[in-house]
């Protein structure tokens, strides 16, 4: 056997050459013994009968009038019918040879083991499958727990009115000294509850598709909303000193209500996480077409890692057990600043601390 024959027998494919009409002339060695057969048993048989009867309805419709149009094909995926019956998946290369006067003579096959290709196209398949159900069950958890946290959050807020009007009644009233400091204590309690329900009820309103909404007003009184703010943080905290300067001389495009919602967050979380024995720093003020407000902390550094993470919702960072909270806080002023046009930047070192809001004056 030369050369030309022995690599036709033993190629690393299996190599068919078939009359004009598909009727196979040979087929060699490594064909016939992926398919369990004698070389020359499938002689004078139709090259279609190698195939499953689905690959054969496809052989006679597609592949054979493509060799008519073009002379060839390449890379078609078809099933043989190998041992015992079952598929061999196959990618199948053809040819037709044709005379001088440009009529079929013959046709030439090359047929290639896809069986590792089809089992890995299968496998990405089922994970492709698999990622979209997992992303799926994973919407459908977020909705729910979305949905649920709207709906604690607004049923959490009837109660927690009428704590705060029975408060204010018992203010009215004649108590001793004591009495007035665990009103302080439970007023500060409310307040805290009824901010902790507002982020998570913006979080829920964000999260179902409704974004963190903003009714800004052209002249804002944004001055008079953050000395509330600082006021309330102060009764809440009369332990700790917030030192504020407030330098606006020009009219600021707001929302009071959702600015004031940022400020006390700023405000808390510089409180919560700062050191009580250094006062907690706020200056606001209006420059160059922006308006601009820093609260700043000392106390131990943020690490960088940390910080990538502050502004995400249920980040919480390491905290102490004392400090309670649900991470929302800083996400929704994040959240805020970006309905207003702005944005929350962040700078800590062994010093200070300190969480920064910037916005067009014109928003």
């Amino acid at each position: 056997m030369n050369d030309v024959e022995d690599f036709f027998e033993h190629a690393p494919c299996g190599l068919v050459i078939a009359d004009k009409d598909g009727r196979i002339v040979r087929m060699n060695h490594t064909l016939a013994r992926w398919l369990g057969v004698a070389a020359d048993a499938s002689n004078e048989q139709p090259f279609s009968r190698l195939l499953t009867v689905g690959g054969r309805i496809y052989y006679e419709t597609h592949l054979v009038p493509s060799l008519r149009m073009d002379g060839k094909i390449e890379a078609i995926a078809l099933d043989l019918v190998g041992k015992e019956g079952r598929p061999l998946p196959m990618l199948i290369n053809a040819s037709e040879q044709r005379d001088r006067d440009d009529a079929p003579t013959a046709l030439r096959f090359a047929l290639f083991d896809a069986s590792e290709r089809r089992l890995y196209e299968q496998n990405l398949l089922q994970s492709r499958a698999a990622a979209r159900a997992e992303i799926e069950e994973e919407r459908s958890i977020a909705e729910l727990r979305e949905q649920f946290i709207a709906v604690l959050g607004h049923d959490l807020r009837n109660p927690i009115a009428s704590i705060s009007s029975g408060i204010g009644l018992l203010g009215k009233e004649q108590v001793s000294p004591r009495g007035l400091k665990v009103l302080e204590l439970m007023a500060g309690s409310v307040t805290r509850a009824k901010n902790l329900i507002e982020n998570v009820m913006d979080f829920a309103r964000a999260g179902l598709g409704g974004g963190i909404g903003v009714e800004a007003e052209s002249n804002a009184d944004v001055a008079r909303t953050i000395e509330q703010v600082v006021a309330e943080l102060r009764s809440i905290a009369p332990d700790r000193e917030i030192q504020s300067v407030v330098e606006i001389d020009v009219p600021v495009r707001a929302d009071p209500d959702r600015l004031g919602q940022l400020v006390s967050n700023l405000l808390g979380n510089a409180l919560t996480h700062g050191d009580p024995a250094q006062p907690v720093v706020l200056h606001a003020a209006t420059s160059d077409g922006m308006f601009t407000l820093a609260v700043s902390n000392g106390g131990i550094a943020i690490e960088p890692a940390t910080i990538a993470g502050l502004f995400k919702p249920f980040f919480r960072g390491s905290v102490r057990p004392s400090q309670q909270g649900l991470g929302l806080g800083l996400h929704i002023t994040s959240e805020i600043a970006k309905a207003h046009g702005g944005r929350v930047d962040v700078t800590s070192d062994e010093r200070l601390t300190t969480f920064t809001f910037t916005m067009p004056l014109a928003a």
